[in-house]
């Protein structure tokens, strides 16, 4: 399959049904959220993977825009043939809860006021994102998500989600992240929301109201001043002296001033103004807000608040990222393996500093793909299937396989237990012999597979017998699901 981009996308909105109850006591209403999908859902909607963007990130990750210049911030990873391949997967992006780019936040209308929030908007949480983003998954109508992705804040979205549903989530995949806030980087938040708000034409965060008819300008030098400072810790020291060192911009001596002697300097200015051109000032001080906020110790113990996770974690830290350095990643690793999760540590190698998680994207396909791809029974059987009880007639089996478009219908007992397995083929023969109750034709010695079996595993057993399905049980023998090949294929490589 050749690698490319998913192509034109357009920009969905989804209106949450009801109020948002938010951490800090407060309840949001009229939320809405700004999307993003790439490629199809599948019948048995278990191939949905969500991915959270960074701090200033938003719900465009992949694909162009009509007019774009460039595509979304993560093309090089969701596409055809890539790690998050939309031929396989169901990709679902949403700009956060808090935002400036279509999802509710403090430049939003308050429904109370019928005038922007300002700093009248609730201090929100990292957990209140992620109870948004759930509101959005239900509605698109999938009860568990394959996989949720994401790095930097994003990567502790991806944290909160397995935290806060545990049930709802297969794999996980946390990239340059924490599992809390350092007091460095809570330093480094706060002077980037000082800067912004000691701007004079911050105006305590009221500057999108008019004032008779002149407009109040917007914090531009102070958001932009914030910017200049995040930057410059999402690079690394050997990046910057690869793409800059100490050459000067545009003269060949110094200038004795205090103008932009050294090309960093205009780079980040560039940056900086850039940054005012797509983003709001007060977003950027409640999302940073959100970030120094987020920690998923409980009672002190990291292990402790990791101990409901069920996903299956993979964490990947950057060699040269000083905002989030490996040390951190490892200790993430290192406390969910403790809560006994499956967890995967990764280190890209990579000059890049912070920004290697979008950047690096051969590393990260490489890492993404595998870790995707060793895929167990659980991660692709069906759960929500049909069957019928022991006792039942041969009709209701029929209508039930008629109805519901299957041919292979468990057999179960009263507790749940895997009696037996009728197929389509059963039924035929049985109006043909005249059978009259399913145990004169079910099968009884039936092959299973075990969640925790590997997909490789199932699909041999099929080949072997000769068969496309095969039910799910545990070690009491109860069912849990049923796998076929259909399913097996759809996220074999091809």
């Amino acid at each position: 399959m050749n690698k490319g981009s998913f192509g034109t996308v357009e920009p969905c909105f989804f209106r949450l049904p009801e109020p948002l109850a938010l951490e800090g006591g407060r309840t949001l209403k009229d939320v809405t959220l700004a999307y993003e999908t790439y490629g199809s859902l599948n019948r048995e909607k278990n191939n949905a993977v969500l991915i959270c963007h960074a701090l200033t990130g938003d719900a465009h990750a992949a694909g162009w825009h009509e007019g774009d210049r460039k595509p979304g911030w993560w093309d090089s990873v969701i596409g055809p043939g890539k790690a998050l391949d939309t031929e396989k997967y169901f990709v679902i992006c949403s700009n956060v809860l808090g935002g400036c780019r279509g999802s509710t936040g403090p430049a939003s209308f308050d429904p109370e006021t019928g005038k922007p929030y300002g700093m009248n908007f609730p201090v929100i949480s990292i957990a209140d994102m992620v109870r948004a983003q759930n509101k959005l998954v239900e509605h698109l109508g999938i009860s568990k998500l394959f996989a949720v992705v994401g790095g930097s804040m994003g990567g502790m979205q991806v944290l909160q989600w397995c935290v806060s549903f545990p049930e709802m989530i297969e794999k996980a995949i946390a990239i340059a992240t924490t599992a809390s806030s350092s007091p460095q980087q809570i330093a480094f938040d706060e002077v980037g929301r000082l800067a912004i708000m000691s701007d004079p034409d911050w105006r305590g965060g009221d500057y999108y109201r008019e004032s008779g008819k002149t407009t109040p300008r917007p914090p531009a030098h102070g958001l932009a001043l914030a910017r200049m400072i995040g930057h410059i810790t999402y690079l690394s020291e050997e990046a910057m002296q690869r793409k800059f060192g100490r050459k000067l911009r545009d003269k060949e001596s110094y200038g004795f001033d205090f103008s932009e002697d050294f090309q960093v300097q205009s780079y980040l200015h560039h940056q900086g103004l850039s940054f005012t051109e797509r983003f709001d000032a007060n977003s950027y001080l409640y999302i940073t807000k959100a970030v120094d906020y987020f920690d998923l110790s409980k009672n002190g113990s990291l292990r402790e608040g990791l101990r409901e996770v069920k996903a299956s974690v993979l964490v990947i830290s950057v060699s040269s990222d000083w905002l989030y350095p490996p040390y951190q990643s490892k200790e993430l690793a290192a406390a969910l393996s403790a809560a006994e999760v499956d967890v995967t540590y990764r280190e890209i190698d990579s000059p890049y500093g912070h920004d290697a998680f979008l950047l690096e994207g051969g590393q990260l396909n490489y890492i993404i793909q595998n870790f995707l791809s060793h895929m167990l029974v659980k991660d692709v059987m069906v759960r929500d299937f049909p069957f019928i009880r022991e006792g039942a007639s041969i009709e209701d089996a029929a209508c039930i396989m008629f109805k519901k478009e299957v041919t292979h219908l468990p057999v179960v007992t009263e507790t749940g237990a895997l009696s037996g397995i009728v197929t389509s083929w059963d039924i035929s023969k049985a109006f043909a012999l005249k059978c009259k109750t399913l145990e004169e034709l079910m099968t009884r010695a039936v092959i299973t597979a075990s969640p925790g079996e590997t997909v490789e595993s199932a699909a041999g057993k099929m080949e072997t017998n000769g068969i496309s399905a095969l039910p799910v049980v545990d070690e009491e023998g109860r069912i849990l699901g049923i796998i076929g090949v259909e399913g097996i294929n759809r996220f074999q490589k091809p």
